[in-house]
């Protein structure tokens, strides 16, 4: 076999495992989903968390790993019309994660992803439910929202700099 067929070998197996990962992800993403605390608009949940960390695991792949993840959680808690602005959305956080992170490496530019990742949750939303709802509604969901887009920093914090530690002690080894 030649150099050319042992990478495309090597470039096939890489893709195999990142569509396993997000498989994965996917699930966890809509597990820390369904653990949530109900709202007047909808419900405050852990797994923008899981999403940061899942763009940090995989890069941009994590757009369909935090979409499917992010909008089945929705269907199955009954908010089907959240469902396609929830999957692009959620979609665009996890892809932007990864996008920076592939980049950049480090706890700043972890923090400033998942800031930049959580303000496109707010932003989102807050523009799908003036549409929806109206300005009054939408502005009334800001504060549940920025509560959730500050503990998805923190969760993503905790778990990126977990893998980070983990990573590094299985070097030293």
């Amino acid at each position: 076999m030649g150099k050319k067929s042992d990478n495309s070998i090597q470039n096939g197996r890489e893709a195999a495992r990142k569509v396993a990962m997000a498989g994965v992800f996917a699930a966890l993403i809509f597990v820390a989903t369904e653990l949530h605390i109900p709202t007047a608009l909808g419900y405050i949940h852990l797994g923008d968390g899981v999403i940061l960390y899942c763009g940090y695991a995989i890069g941009p792949t994590a757009f369909l790993a935090a979409g499917i993840g992010s909008a089945i959680a929705d269907l199955i808690a009954g908010y089907a019309v959240y469902i396609a602005p929830t999957f692009i959305i959620k979609g665009l956080m996890g892809a932007l994660t990864g996008a920076v992170l592939l980049k950049h490496k480090g706890i700043v530019s972890r923090v400033v992803a998942f800031v930049l990742a959580e303000l496109i949750m707010l932003s989102g939303y807050f523009l799908f439910e003036c549409f929806m709802y109206g300005v009054t509604a939408a502005e009334g969901a800001i504060v549940m929202n920025l509560i959730q887009a500050a503990g998805g920093i923190v969760v993503g914090f905790l778990l990126t700099q977990a893998h980070s530690l983990a990573s590094s002690k299985k070097t030293e080894e």
